[in-house]
C-alpha cells in the first residue's frame, strides 16, 4: 500500500500555517508549541531540533519521546473524518495534531483544549 504524500512532509514546512491559523484568530505560537509538546512528548527545544532537521511527519511522530496516552481520547471530525476512527496510526497522529491546532484556532481555551490531560 502507497504511504499518503503527508508521511514525506517535513513538519517545518507545515508549522508555520499552524501558527498562521492560530495567530489569525488571536492565539499564540506559544500555545501552538504547548499543544505539539504536549501531544509529541517534544521539550521546546527538542521540538526546535526538529523543525531545524525538518523532520518528515512519519520520523516527526515515530521519534516523539513520549506520546500523551490520553490522545485517544480526542474525537471529532476533522478534514471530513472521524479522528477516532482512522485506522492507519501514523495518520491518526497527524490528525489528532490537526485537531487540536483547530480548537485553538477556534478559540477553545488551553484548559479545554488539553483537557484530553487526565
Amino acid at each position: 500500500m502507497m504511504k499518503h504524500r503527508i508521511y514525506s512532509i517535513s513538519v517545518a514546512s507545515v508549522y508555520p500555517h499552524y501558527i498562521a491559523k492560530a495567530e489569525k484568530k488571536g492565539r499564540t505560537k506559544a500555545e501552538v508549541d504547548e499543544i505539539i509538546c504536549w501531544l509529541t512528548g517534544y521539550s521546546p527545544e527538542t521540538l526546535g531540533d526538529q523543525l531545524a532537521k525538518k523532520t518528515n511527519f512519519e520520523d516527526f511522530f515515530a521519534q516523539a519521546p513520549q506520546m500523551n496516552p490520553s490522545r485517544s481520547l480526542i474525537t471529532g471530525v476533522i478534514c471530513g473524518i472521524r479522528v477516532e476512527e482512522i485506522q492507519e496510526p501514523t495518520m491518526r497522529e497527524i490528525r489528532y495534531l490537526d485537531k487540536l491546532i483547530d480548537e485553538l484556532a477556534k478559540g477553545k481555551a488551553m484548559e479545554k483544549i488539553l483537557r484530553y490531560a487526565s
